[in-house]
This record gives structure tokens, C-alpha cells and sequence, in this order.
């Protein structure tokens, strides 16, 4: 059994027609959705919530990291908007992850909502990094309430260990697929073997003429 609702498609693309064509062909397999930085600078909250309107999860990728202020008021707008989960850099420090929580969750409980999960970034998958390093920032994001942390496959059971948070997988590839600019990259059966929530997959999927196959081959290696 492909393991479909535990895909998250990256929508990293500049192309608005592309974008609905794979939320149109994807969707039905009940996956969600990641807009970050490179579609929501481009098409903004409207996306976001046209996407979420149609029923869909959508996972704003935009790693909040600022004064605590500004995070939590930022944080409050993904309520809003009724994303279902979003990330912020656990280095910002506790005061800042522990407002962030706090703020979302009365925002959801006065608009009668769902409480969007907050996700923190241990170490980018782009970049090599230490276990220790990793364990400990997902700790950080444990004693501050955060509900999981994005790391890659090779941190996901030492993490799952010891912290019990969610823990979403970028960086996954086909065996024999590129690994572009990723460093600690992994299949989708490895990262779930290891105790991977949910993967991320961008341009391995969103790169093919064929998104619905490409999906298929990345979720059977």
C-alpha cells in the first residue's frame, strides 16, 4: 500500500496553472500541499487560502524566525487563514516558540478552528549536520510545546526516541534519483521505516510531465 496521505507535495513553482494542475491531479490521493517561499512570495495569502477552500491541507513553509512579537502576530494570520501546519526555526529560542504556541492556540479557540500544527526546522537537509545537534533542537522543541520538527530521514528514529514529536522528512529521492542541492537525502520507505510522520517531495514530483507517476515511483522506492 502506497502510503499517499502521508505525502506532502512541495508546490515550488512560479507557474499558477501548474500549481492547480498538480493540487487537481494530486489531490484526490489525499495528500497535502507545501507552499513556501517561492509560491507565496509570488501569489501571497490568496493561494494559500484558495487551495485550503477546496478542502485541502496546505503546509505554509515560510521558517518564522524573528523577534517574538513578530512571530506570534505572523502566527496568528496562519490561523486565519486555516493552514494546517507551519514551521519556525527552533533557533529563534524559547521565548519566541513558546509565545508562537500560545498565540495560535487562543487565535484557534476564539475562531473555533483547528489549531494549525507548528513544525520546527532542526538543520536544513541541504546542509550536513550533526545527530547530537539535531537531538538536541528537537528537544528545545519539545520542552517548548511545538508539535513536531522537520528533519531528515537519518534523525528521524533518534528523535522519534526520544522526544515523541511528529517528525516530517524533506530530502527524499529515488534511489537512482538526482540529488540536486539536498545532502542528507533518503527514500520515502527508508524515511518511514525510520518513523517518518510525513515526507516532503518537490521537485522530484513537480519536475515531471507526469505528476501522478512521478508521485507513485517516489512513494514505491
Amino acid at each position: 500500500m502506497l502510503k499517499w496521505k502521508k505525502l506532502i507535495v512541495a508546490l515550488d513553482l512560479e507557474d499558477k496553472g501548474k500549481i492547480y494542475n498538480a493540487v487537481r491531479k494530486l489531490s484526490p490521493k489525499g495528500v497535502k500541499f507545501k507552499i513556501g517561499s517561492i509560491a507565496f512570495t509570488k501569489f501571497g495569502p490568496a493561494l494559500v487560502k484558495t487551495i485550503i477552500g477546496k478542502g485541502i491541507d496546505v503546509f505554509l513553509d515560510l521558517k518564522l524566525y524573528d523577534i517574538p512579537n513578530t512571530m506570534k502576530e505572523a502566527s496568528k494570520t496562519y490561523v486565519q487563514m486555516g493552514c494546517w501546519a507551519f514551521t519556525v526555526h527552533i533557533k529563534s529560542g524559547p521565548k519566541a516558540l513558546r509565545e508562537v504556541k500560545k498565540e495560535i492556540t487562543a487565535a484557534a479557540r476564539k475562531l473555533k478552528v483547528r489549531r494549525p500544527l507548528v513544525l520546527g526546522v532542526t538543520e536544513l537537509t541541504s546542509e550536513a549536520a550533526d545527530r547530537k545537534s539535531v537531538l538536541s533542537l528537537a528537544r528545545a522543541a519539545k520542552a517548548c510545546g511545538l508539535d513536531g520538527v522537520i528533519a531528515s530521514a537519518k534523525e528521524a528514529a533518534l528523535i522519534k526516541r526520544n522526544c515523541k514529536l511528529k517528525v516530517i522528512t524533506p530530502g527524499i529521492r529515488a534511489p537512482e534519483g538526482a540529488r540536486g542541492d539536498q545532502r542528507r537525502v533518503a527514500t520515502a520507505n527508508f524515511a518511514f521505516a525510520q518513523g517518518a510522520d510525513y515526507v516532503v517531495v518537490g521537485r522530484p514530483i513537480i519536475s515531471q510531465k507526469d505528476y501522478l507517476k512521478a508521485a507513485k515511483g517516489i512513494l514505491a522506492s
